[in-house]
């Protein structure tokens, strides 16, 4: 494999959700690695002036209305599981933690597909660790490494590190990828970011 997309996610964002359940199969199609990069989204914004869309466009009712509307679609459209989190805004700064401890082991994929759907599946509120132990027992995964990893400050310092990262190289929210120095923005790119794998027309 001679290329690879880097995902710049964070589990608060039901794009991300939508693009990370769909991914796998466009890599597979190009023979391309996913390399999954944790980033804490709130810090993104305030990094970059930005917001979510759902915040910056709360006063604009139909606009509101077809974001939802949108996820829905795009999610059936695909026979995607998918329901808007009863306790959105979502805090993930424990979970996002547990990301970046879990980042290059076996069971990585297994962590990231679990709070997920967490969160985007179950409306599971992630940001009570309570929750979050139990989300990781129920799917096997090493609840008392991750509860450290959760409450260490090294590690809550190289997801903050990995954050300006993604900053300085012009993230500004996400899902956000990379294929070499492309970069694409948001679920709705990744035909884009398809035809940049395919090469030249």
């Amino acid at each position: 494999m001679s290329q690879a997309i880097d995902f710049i996610y964070d589990f608060c964002s039901p794009n991300a959700f939508l693009a990370h359940k769909i991914l796998p199969e466009l890599a597979d199609r190009h023979d391309v690695e996913i390399n999954l990069v944790p980033v804490l989204l709130a810090t993104v914004f305030k990094a970059t002036n930005n917001q979510s869309p759902f915040q910056a466009f709360s006063d604009i009712r139909q606009k509101s209305a077809y974001l939802t509307h949108d996820l829905h679609r795009f999610a059936r459209r695909r026979g995607l599981s998918f329901h808007m989190s009863p306790h959105f805004p979502v805090n993930t700064k424990f979970a996002m933690r547990g990301a970046v401890y879990a980042k290059g082991k076996s069971w990585e994929n297994k962590y990231v597909d679990a709070l997920f759907d967490a969160i985007w599946v179950h409306g599971q509120k992630v940001d009570e660790l309570g929750v979050l132990m139990d989300i990781l027992q129920e799917n096997e995964l090493p609840v008392r490494k991750l509860r450290e990893a959760m409450t260490s400050v090294e590690v809550k310092q190289q997801l903050k590190d990995q954050t300006k990262a993604a900053v300085r190289k012009g993230v500004f929210g996400v899902p956000t990828f990379f294929v070499g120095s492309e970069m694409f923005f948001g679920k709705n790119s990744l035909g884009n970011l398809e035809l940049e794998l395919s090469g030249p027309s």
